[in-house]
């Protein structure tokens, strides 16, 4: 995944492995960012990253299963500018983790940015959450996810009729 420059951003890394896609946010200039990772090994690869690149006052660890432990993370996905996701390959994880976020409070202005496999066949659409951008990196592909205000999602419905 390619980042832009971030500065001042919150950022939620989900599937956040060893932490590669959060820390590059912080250093590109986000202000924070929460990561959600279960698997306790990995955490603690994670933790020890972010010690030693100095970067844990700006973050936060959450060890929680996904996507059922989104609704731990209320405070956090309606405060969040950019949400990056890796889950696991195989389509079933990156929809059931797009449809658990299309019915949080995500907020207004959030990006979702969701890495997946190219088989792995992804709407275009999961409620209020519409994308708007999509890259193919080999077998990798990167899709990027806006919400779109209810009058917005209604008109573009219309529009595909």
């Amino acid at each position: 995944m390619s980042l832009e420059p971030l500065h001042g951003l919150r950022v939620l890394d989900l599937y956040a492995g060893s932490g590669a896609l959060g820390i590059e946010a912080l250093s590109r200039g986000a202000e924070h960012a929460d990561f959600v990772e279960s698997d306790r090994g990995t955490l603690a690869t994670l933790r020890a990253n972010l010690d030693a690149l100095e970067l844990a006052g700006r973050a936060r660890v959450w060890p929680l299963e996904l996507p059922r432990g989104l609704d731990r993370l209320g405070e956090v996905l309606g405060r969040a500018d950019l949400v990056l996701a890796d889950p696991p390959y195989g389509g079933e994880e990156a929809r059931a983790l797009l449809a658990a976020l299309s019915r949080t409070r995500l907020a207004g202005h959030v990006r979702v940015v969701v890495e997946h496999h190219g088989k792995d066949e992804i709407d275009e659409r999961w409620g209020d959450l519409v994308r708007e951008r999509q890259r193919r990196y080999g077998e990798t592909v990167v899709s990027t996810y806006r919400r779109v205000a209810e009058t917005d999602a209604a008109q573009a419905e219309e529009e595909e009729r």
